[in-house]
């Protein structure tokens, strides 16, 4: 079976290294903030040329928390996209804050800034930039929105570790950015683990709110448990190494795919001018996509799609949460695209066989017309 992500697989890339990795925090005796959490702090800091990275324990307390150092909470607004994993949303409910999702770029997936000042109040405090599937989202205009109306930009980087933006890296551009490390991101841990970026003081305030809102252990903010443990810490740091080959990995994995799927009737993905895009996932528009997926698995190829209801859909939003009036775009999507397999130890022989059961696919298709 050829999976849709394979996390396993980047283990077994750089098995030794985790495991002497790890095995040297076990030996040790400090397993919560110590010395390998610092040490990726730094790193990853200087890899997205930010002066500050804090880390946390997941991608959704990395949001919250940057919300919270920005006093962002009940009664506020928070503009994001509908079209984003279901975490994005419920980060920003977790603070009381109120969030107010807006339509994506039908070609880009990504937020469409067209639409902020559609649904922009004065209770609006903040917008996050969703970087889906390894793309940049549209910075300029959302920055100079956020500029013009005082608001604060943060970006959610949860799939796009490495990816650029005009030549800066993602995640140094906004306020804040958030990284989610889960296994199967382009900088994934063996377990659950995020990342806070940001070049201003609001770095003291977060490394606070991770910890019970500590200073010296008294509580200076109301703050959670949300500390990076040393062992996810330590499997960071041998993995952020390789982050910058993996992801070229992806890139020549996803010009193979164009390559080959560009004369098919199916949508490819487009990428911005002047960005570099991690293709964290490779998505593509298929008119049969639940036809399409079940022909793959019966190929031994398992496909995907993120993600299958929109946000403001769910039974937990539905007919309660702020959008705006047109979420058309986001809301065909979901009946067409289709993640296919994307992860940087994906051989040339399964790519191939990927592609070819695609084709097979479509001269079926076009058989029985």
């Amino acid at each position: 079976m050829i999976l849709c992500a394979n996390p396993s697989a980047q283990f077994r890339s750089y098995q030794t290294e985790i495991e002497e990795a790890v095995l040297a925090v076990m030996r040790g005796n400090h397993f919560i903030l110590g010395e390998e959490v610092g040490s990726l702090e730094q790193e990853f800091a200087n890899y997205i040329g930010t002066s500050e990275a804090i880390g946390v324990a997941n991608g959704t307390d990395a949001i919250e928390l940057a919300l919270r150092a920005l006093n962002i909470g009940a009664g506020d607004e928070v503009i994001t996209v509908s079209h984003t994993a279901v975490a994005t949303v419920a980060a920003i409910e977790a603070t009381g804050a109120i969030p107010v999702l807006v339509d994506v770029e039908p070609q880009f997936y990504t937020l469409n800034p067209l639409q902020l000042e559609e649904v922009i109040t004065p209770k609006t405090k903040a917008i996050i930039a969703v970087h889906l599937y390894g793309q940049p989202a549209d910075l300029d205009p959302i920055v100079d929105f956020c500029k013009s109306n005082k608001l604060y930009l943060i970006e959610d980087c949860a799939q796009a570790h490495g990816a650029k933006y005009k030549g800066r890296r993602l995640g140094s551009i906004g306020d804040i950015g958030c990284f989610s490390c889960y296994p199967t991101k382009n900088l994934g841990a063996i377990g659950d683990a995020g990342l806070v970026t940001t070049s201003n003081d609001l770095a003291v305030k977060i490394r606070k709110l991770r910890e019970y809102g500590w200073s010296n252990r008294i509580s200076e903010y109301q703050g959670r448990n949300s500390r990076l443990d040393e062992i996810q810490g330590a499997i960071l740091r041998v993995k952020l190494k390789y982050l910058d080959s993996d992801n070229e990995k992806r890139r020549q994995l996803a010009a193979y795919y164009k390559k080959q799927l560009s004369d098919l009737p199916i949508q490819i993905p487009e990428i911005r001018t002047e960005v570099e895009s991690v293709y964290h996932l490779y998505v593509i528009q298929v008119k049969e996509q639940q036809k399409f997926i079940e022909y793959l698995l019966g190929k031994d190829i398992q496909a995907g799609v993120h993600y299958l209801v929109p946000v403001h859909l769910q039974p937990a939003y539905k007919d309660r949460i702020l959008t705006a009036k047109d979420m058309s775009v986001t809301e065909n999507l979901t009946k067409k695209i289709v993640s296919l397999p994307m992860y940087p130890e994906l051989s040339v022989s399964e790519a191939e066989n990927i592609v070819i059961a695609i084709k097979s696919f479509f001269e079926l298709e076009f058989e029985t017309v």
